[in-house]
């Protein structure tokens, strides 16, 4: 490598090495500079490296010294810290739609935010064998593909199916071409799913990972005025029904549960001194009644009378199975 050259790369060599070969428990000396830069044929002068260090810490770069017998160098703070590392790897290895396969290449990539032995750190905290994954990698081009036509504000036709017994896929309606007007991607229960509007009005969700042939018409899309937390908000597990508002009672015990399910900022009112009650609005499903089951008597529904109903049906629908 040409001498002009090799100095010009110097820093950028220097840059990388710090970030991914030091950090606070392992520091590294001007002479672990010097033999890095000489292995990629960069002669230094440790007058030099001090030198280039101090530029580095005038472009941003949070470099510190340690003190003591021997004196090193290392990254003290990156974009990303250990923690916020760690959350993105759980989230990935936790993501039911990404592949293992997909799990393990992005895990890779995240480790490489981190100094290698930050980075083996996070390894060892990878756990995906016996986690459920999705079988279709085609997800992540129908999310690109899907979020240009959002984007574009063009209608997007595809085919929709789902797994028979024989874990092949069936389209339904006899490989119908489904046209509608994309409008945003919405992330819920583990999986990715497309809002849209028909081109009867109707507003509709479709599981990204089981959307196949994806293809932008080029026609203008219809806008529809749709909130998207409110829309999520009033599903359970994303599955369709009659959006209602509804009355529930909860035991006081139930509190963080009525939270985490309708946000913080949904309104208490004292019904007696065990019990409290809310008005939500959400679409009525056996999701949502199974949900209402899975509280084990800490929720019940008080208004209105038709959905009581329902619920009484489902319940009884499902002791005759058994």
């Amino acid at each position: 490598m040409a001498k002009s050259s090799g100095q010009k790369l110097k820093l950028i060599y220097l840059k990388d090495y710090l970030l991914r070969s030091s950090d606070a428990e392992h520091p590294v000396s001007i002479n672990d500079m010097i033999a890095h830069l000489a292995a990629r044929g960069i002669s230094a002068e440790r007058k030099s490296l001090y030198d280039d260090i101090s530029e580095l810490q005038l472009y941003g770069l949070d470099i510190e010294r340690t003190k003591g017998k021997t004196t090193g160098y290392y990254v003290a703070s990156r974009e990303f810290q250990m923690p916020e590392l760690k959350l993105l790897v759980d989230a990935v290895q936790s993501s039911r739609f990404i592949t293992q396969k997909k799990t393990m290449a992005l895990i890779k990539k995240i480790e490489n935010l981190a100094s290698v032995h930050e980075g083996r750190f996070l390894q060892r905290q990878v756990v995906v064998q016996n986690r459920v994954k999705s079988m279709n990698e085609s997800v992540y081009y129908n999310v690109d593909i899907l979020s240009e036509a959002i984007e574009r504000r063009v209608m997007t036709t595809f085919k929709y199916f789902e797994y028979g017994p024989d874990k092949r896929r069936k389209f339904r309606h006899n490989d119908m071409l489904y046209q509608v007007s994309p409008q945003f991607l919405v992330w819920d229960d583990e999986n990715y799913y497309l809002v849209a509007l028909t081109d009867e009005g109707e507003t509709r969700h479709y599981r990204v990972d089981k959307m196949s042939d994806i293809r932008p018409t080029g026609v203008p899309a219809e806008h529809g005025d749709i909130d998207p937390a409110l829309y999520t908000n009033s599903l359970f597990g994303m599955y369709s029904g009659e959006r209602c508002s509804v009355r529930l009672l909860f035991r006081n015990d139930m509190a963080g549960v009525a939270i985490d399910r309708f946000g913080k900022d949904v309104i208490f009112a004292r019904y007696d001194d065990d019990h409290f009650t809310v008005n939500v609005d959400v679409t009525v499903s056996p999701q949502f009644f199974g949900w209402l089951f899975g509280l084990n008597g800490g929720a019940v529904i008080l208004a209105p009378e038709d959905v009581r109903q329902q619920m009484k049906d489902y319940l009884e629908k499902t002791l005759q199975e058994y």
